[in-house]
């Protein structure tokens, strides 16, 4: 399948995709777990379009307790300045929601960019420590998925039960933005930049788990879905403003993937029951990280705001009442 690059992917690949080493070219026939087509050519999943721009009125309370799982380079809660100011919280707003909705709440904390499996052990570690022998219903974010989706295939600590993983635009099949990060860097200056990671004490194993190729070939077939736990999916698309961060990472996944959220494509991020795509959110609105300021200026000029994401994770939490969990 022939893959039309944008000018900006012609100046870092002249010679087309065929350049990049043999490790990090993109996969242009990802096949979908569950028999399923490739979301790229033929099926991008249900449309969600602004079902969680309001909240409801009432919503159902789950019976086991919600475990929330960070991604990349994420926290439970970050203090800055110590307890002089209120910290920063990942799940902006959307810990308080739950609670106040009548849900226990489990917050973990992994370390923000060690590998998959580093991540998956003190995953399994905080559930046990926190949830006291109760099943859990985990809701992950972006590279969380990947971790509890280990925690529960492979490493199945026998005192953490899982019900239910729901993954938001976890990369099930990798980002072609790893790809492209990695072939910048190139094979020679890799080494020194990972050294020089070390010596900061930051981690480096979770960077070349992200490429689409080890997803595909190593990940995936290593990790295949554990019998008794049900997953679900939602994925993201949005069109990031001029002065975006994920304006350059956005055209990069594009081109090689369709749709996504600034990092993450919709075909990536299908695992399990695929419950559809949000329409206009980005990586980072999911989490709450919304700027409020660009949603002023949008509703000023007559639009109405199509996501609210605490709306969104009470509907979740609505969804696993209505199914049992």
């Amino acid at each position: 399948m022939a893959i039309l690059l944008s000018p900006t992917l012609r100046r870092c690949y002249p010679r087309g995709l065929s350049s990049l080493p043999q490790a990090h070219r993109p996969l242009t026939t990802t096949a979908l777990r569950h028999d399923s087509p490739n979301p790229r050519v033929s099926n991008l999943g249900p449309t969600i379009q602004d079902e969680y721009a309001t909240l409801q009125a009432k919503y159902q309370t789950p019976k086991n307790p919600i475990v929330l799982a960070h991604g990349l380079l994420g926290f439970d809660e970050l203090r800055l300045f110590g307890k002089l100011l209120p910290g920063v919280h990942y799940w902006r707003g959307i810990t308080e929601a739950l609670t106040a909705n009548g849900i226990e709440v489990i917050l973990t904390s992994v370390p923000p960019s060690a590998s998959i499996e580093e991540r998956a052990v003190k995953l399994s570690e905080d559930i046990e420590k926190k949830a006291g022998g109760k099943s859990v219903n985990i809701i992950a974010h972006s590279m969380g998925g990947l971790d509890a989706r280990y925690m529960i295939s492979r490493l199945k600590p026998p005192n953490v039960r899982v019900r239910s993983l729901t993954t938001i635009a976890s990369p099930h099949r990798g980002s072609a933005f790893a790809d492209y990060c990695f072939d910048q860097i190139g094979p020679e200056r890799l080494p020194k930049i990972y050294r020089a990671l070390q010596t900061m004490q930051i981690s480096t194993g979770a960077f070349s788990q992200l490429t689409r190729r080890y997803m595909e070939e190593n990940f995936n077939p290593k990790t295949p879905d554990r019998e008794g736990v049900k997953y679900f999916s939602y994925g993201a698309t949005a069109t990031p403003p001029l002065w975006s961060a994920f304006r350059m990472s956005h055209r990069i996944v594009e081109e090689v993937e369709g749709p996504n959220d600034g990092l993450v494509s919709v075909a990536s991020s299908q695992w399990g029951t695929y419950k559809g795509k949000l329409v206009g959110v980005s990586h980072l609105d999911l989490i709450n990280w919304t700027n409020r300021l660009r949603w002023l200026v949008w509703e000023m000029v007559g639009n109405k705001r199509n996501f609210n994401a605490v709306a969104f994770y009470l509907n979740i939490a609505d969804m696993l009442a209505k199914e049992g969990f």
